[in-house]
């Protein structure tokens, strides 16, 4: 099967020049892969890559880049972190109906990740919930988007002291 999403990294200042990192990129097989470089310090992918899981397609991804690239910090995997619009348009709704659905279900509408002027969610929360209200949501998406949200939480885990990681676990459930 096929899937479909992006992986954002910081490079490492002895790292930076963008036409040597695309060409040993494209060498290491990166090939599936839109490589962005318009920021400065900075590699955006984004991939459609073949696999037998979206876990396995987006390890390979992260195995190929670490392998090329081994001073790049991964910023963030994607599709992950998401507002109303951005579902909206997956999913072909407008986002009036989105947030119609989201008021009129408040006990069970997933829990924004960000409270503000913009509301943050993890996709992969909307895509199941919307599952649930027998809405028709690609298979794949959810796949992709479950797998880059823990890569997501696993990346922030390792900046935390284990003892605070130990402590925090049994009041965060």
């Amino acid at each position: 099967m096929e899937y479909e999403f992006t992986l954002k990294y910081q490079l490492d200042v002895t790292d930076c020049n963008p036409d040597d990192l695309v060409e040993r990129l494209g060498a290491a097989g990166c090939d599936d892969a839109l490589i962005g470089i318009g920021q400065p310090g900075q590699l955006g992918f984004k991939f459609t890559r073949e696999a037998a899981s979206a876990k396995d397609a987006v390890k390979s991804a992260l195995a190929d880049i670490r392998d090329t690239v081994p001073t790049a910090r991964l910023v963030e995997a994607g599709p992950d972190f998401v507002g109303l619009t951005d579902v909206a348009e997956l999913m072909g709704m407008s986002r009036q109906n989105l947030r119609k659905l989201m008021v009129a279900n408040p006990a069970t509408f997933p829990v924004q990740v960000h409270e503000g002027s913009s509301g943050v969610w993890h996709l992969a929360d909307l895509l199941g919930w919307l599952q649930q209200k027998d809405y028709p949501v690609d298979t794949s998406v959810v796949d992709v988007s479950q797998t880059t949200r823990q890569i997501n939480v696993l990346k922030e885990l390792q900046n935390l002291p284990t003892e605070i990681e130990t402590e925090l676990r049994s009041l965060v459930a």
